[in-house]
């Protein structure tokens, strides 16, 4: 099991959601030269919208914040707003650097690269230090469960496979409808934490739940478009 209280040996505490915070905190605090202040681009709903200007960054400073740990940790901290019920807007914004993140993984590239138009999408830092911090308490008891298990899924071969594979609920994320984000969300954030972790048995847990609940809202999907067919046919 897991010792999430330690530090890892980059000088992160080894939990998800204490490095993802640590990043967070790190770009708030980097002076306005090196971090242009721009307006954030999503807000959840039913919150108030407000005016007020505060410390933004774009997922290129992100990516580069995160150094080695990018992969894992970018598609945890992408994936937690859509794991949330009653946010909108953000999950869509996040699903595209998702899928690109997704790409890159199956193709087997070794650090991760986003074009401009996704490097210089910006957030507002405090609104996703409070993704963060609704979702630890979830974060946590996963965290302490998971331990190295069939690291091959990591990286490798089986790295490009589970890249391939997180393809489906990262595009699944990006249709604005019902139901099509906070599961597969749940699926990706999961996978990512056995990323993070090497733990292969958490990365095939999350695989399920988002690929599971994909081909079920198809299925679904199918069947009511079929029954709107036959029952426009029976009126006419």
């Amino acid at each position: 099991m897991s010792d999430t209280s330690a530090p890892d040996p980059g000088g992160l505490p080894r939990s998800a959601a204490a490095k993802l915070k640590a990043v967070l905190e790190g770009l708030a605090a980097a002076p306005v030269t090196d971090r242009e202040m721009r307006p954030a681009q999503a807000e959840s709903k039913g919150e108030a919208a407000s005016n007020e200007s505060g410390p933004t960054a774009t997922l290129g400073d992100l990516i580069n914040a995160l150094d080695e740990r990018a992969y894992g940790l970018l598609l945890l901290l992408l994936a937690l707003p859509c794991t949330l019920p009653f946010v909108y807007i953000l999950p869509q914004i996040v699903a595209l650097p998702m899928l690109a993140l997704a790409a890159q993984m199956a193709m087997g590239k070794e650090a991760p690269w986003l074009p401009d138009t996704l490097n210089q999408r910006a957030f507002k830092i405090s609104l996703m230090q409070g993704t963060v911090e609704r979702a630890e308490r979830y974060l946590g008891w996963i965290e302490r469960i998971t331990h190295p298990r069939l690291p091959q899924l990591s990286d490798g071969i089986g790295g490009r496979i589970v890249g391939a594979l997180l393809l489906i609920p990262c595009a699944s994320i990006l249709v604005p409808l019902p139901l099509t984000n906070s599961t597969p969300g749940v699926g990706v954030a999961i996978a990512a934490i056995g990323l993070i972790e090497r733990d292969g048995l958490l990365i095939i847990l999350g695989l399920l739940i988002g690929i599971i609940w994909v081909f079920v809202l198809i299925f679904l999907g199918a069947e009511a478009v079929s029954f709107a067919k036959d029952w426009l046919l029976a009126q006419f």
